[in-house]
């Protein structure tokens, strides 16, 4: 089939970016456990003070703060395959979409 059998398809307009009103109003609606807020969240910092007077206090917090990282890895690299079979299975899916969408046309022609 060529490109000149195929309708061209007409996107609507985009819409116009949301004002810093309405983001500001999202971002105080999202929930606590939102993952785009908890995700880049300091993990429970201490007090500046203790930083510069206390290094066990602060090496404390560095290793907290890896041991986060440690397990946000972990859990990326277990969501990694279940994501990559369910884009698998989507792609599969559109494929198959594509053939009964182009059977259905070429049915009707």
């Amino acid at each position: 089939m060529g490109s000149k059998g195929k309708k061209r398809v007409v996107l609507p307009t985009r819409p116009a970016p949301p004002t810093v009103e309405q983001i500001l109003e999202d971002v105080r609606g999202a929930p606590a456990h939102d993952p785009v807020f908890t995700a880049l969240a300091p993990e429970d910092l201490p007090d500046p003070s203790l930083r510069a007077e206390d290094p066990e206090a602060q090496h404390e917090q560095i290793y907290q703060q890896s041991r986060a990282y440690v397990a946000m890895n972990e859990r990326l690299l277990q969501a990694k395959e279940p994501l990559r079979q369910k884009f698998e299975d989507l792609r599969q899916a559109g494929q198959r979409l594509e053939q009964d969408v182009s059977q259905v046309t070429s049915a009707t022609s």
